[in-house]
């Protein structure tokens, strides 16, 4: 009869335990085999026969540090940076100081100049009044360029900065939107200065709304932006009409392999109306973000997932400080919040074209007012006493203006 092995694996592990707990030894109690940690005899250390041992760890050579020079001064917006050393490499700087020196040769001896009295700006108390009504004058037309427009505040509060600048902390790469009518205005400075401190993050231009302007344009913008950082040709009409969006997946594919992370996040940042949710909203193939004609819709940040291991992040738009007439143009202001539409009509004449408007409309006119009466006559824009709506035709205006059925384009300079 052949018994059965009820030995397992645990329990064979837990007899050696026993059994090589104790020492071993012989007849007369010496000890032949020691127990574990019971031995006092150790093997002769040895260390690898290398210089390394012996001289610094965080060194770097002249020819290191050229090339590092040299590297740094050709940008280029198809480089990452993905790790960096442990020589201080930012305490490089290639410019050099010099000691300030003094002139003293008027100061003391014979040609020493001597105060002969203040020179002031004014004689008489009248030129004095004068003066001040003047420097009263500019102070106030300062104040008024820093702080526009009431509406505009909500772009420009603290609360909307703290939320960009939450998602410019939190994401490895950064999305800015820009009009492709006006890339150059539609760029926000303190979002590039802000990158400049932060080495390890990536920034990448979107040009967005490139259907509203010739294929010429785009071109010469993308030529533009590309020498500084990547910059890609976007439109993003809805989830069926988009283009530009295997360029853009292809870009954070390829980033996505470099950041050795579990996971990457990349921010949306970008002026209000220029399209932030919808370039989202067609990545993701559905509707994850809100999205309106209108500018202010995105109040928060919101974190959509993309694909495995990659996060979007969408940012209420903002805009640095200007002027109420650059504001209403760039569509940061709601239409219908504006008190005085009529004052901005010229500025869309000018920037559009007079014989733009005359074949958009099929009117003719000459003048500013002529536009208005041809306008209004045309399209039935008419109030009591048989006079044009001057107020409901500059809102019509502008909303085809900044909603791009008024085609406009900056050109770019190479």
């Amino acid at each position: 009869m052949v018994s059965e092995n009820f030995y397992n694996k645990n329990k064979i592990k837990y007899l050696k335990m026993i059994a090589g707990g104790k020492a071993k030894k012989n007849s007369r109690g010496k000890v032949v085999w020691e127990a574990e940690f019971q031995s006092s005899r150790k093997d002769v250390g040895r260390i690898e026969p290398s210089r390394n041992w012996f001289t610094n760890t965080k060194t770097v050579t002249q020819d290191e540090l050229e090339e590092y020079r040299n590297s740094i001064r050709v940008k280029t917006p198809y480089e990452v940076l993905v790790s960096t050393g442990n020589v201080p490499y930012s305490l490089i700087n290639n410019d050099v100081k010099f000691k300030r020196k003094h002139d003293y040769t008027d100061a003391f001896g014979t040609k020493q100049a001597r105060n002969r009295g203040i020179k002031r700006e004014y004689r008489t108390l009248e030129e004095l009044s004068q003066l001040a009504k003047e420097k009263e004058a500019a102070r106030m037309k300062e104040e008024e360029n820093k702080n526009p427009v009431n509406k505009t505040s909500k772009y420009n509060s603290k609360k909307t900065w703290n939320e960009m600048y939450k998602v410019l902390d939190a994401s490895d790469v950064v999305i800015h939107l820009l009009d492709a009518r006006d890339p150059d205005g539609t760029k926000c400075k303190l979002v590039e200065k802000y990158l400049e401190t932060k080495r390890h993050k990536h920034l990448i231009y979107v040009l967005n709304k490139v259907d509203l302007v010739p294929t010429s344009v785009t071109a010469a913008w993308l030529r533009v932006l590309s020498k500084s950082h990547t910059a890609i040709a976007y439109h993003s009409n809805s989830l069926d009409n988009f283009y530009g969006k295997e360029n853009l997946l292809g870009v954070i594919r390829q980033l996505k392999t470099l950041y050795k992370k579990k996971s990457i996040s990349i921010g949306f940042v970008g002026y209000p109306n220029t399209g932030k949710s919808s370039v989202i909203n067609t990545l993701v193939k559905k509707d994850a973000c809100r999205v309106a004609p209108v500018p202010g819709q995105t109040r928060v940040w919101q974190y959509i997932a993309l694909m495995k291991e990659v996060y979007l992040i969408d940012s209420p738009g903002v805009i640095p400080i200007m002027t109420e007439r650059e504001s209403i143009l760039f569509g940061a202001v709601r239409v219908e919040n504006i008190l005085e539409p009529d004052l901005y009509v010229g500025d869309v004449i000018a920037k559009v074209g007079a014989d733009a408007i005359r074949k958009r409309y099929q009117i003719e006119f000459e003048t500013e007012d002529e536009f208005y009466e041809a306008y209004g006559r045309k399209y039935k824009k008419i109030q009591a006493g048989n006079k044009v709506n001057v107020d409901l035709i500059s809102r019509s205006i502008l909303h085809d203006f900044i909603r791009g059925r008024l085609r406009y384009y900056t050109s770019a300079t190479e």
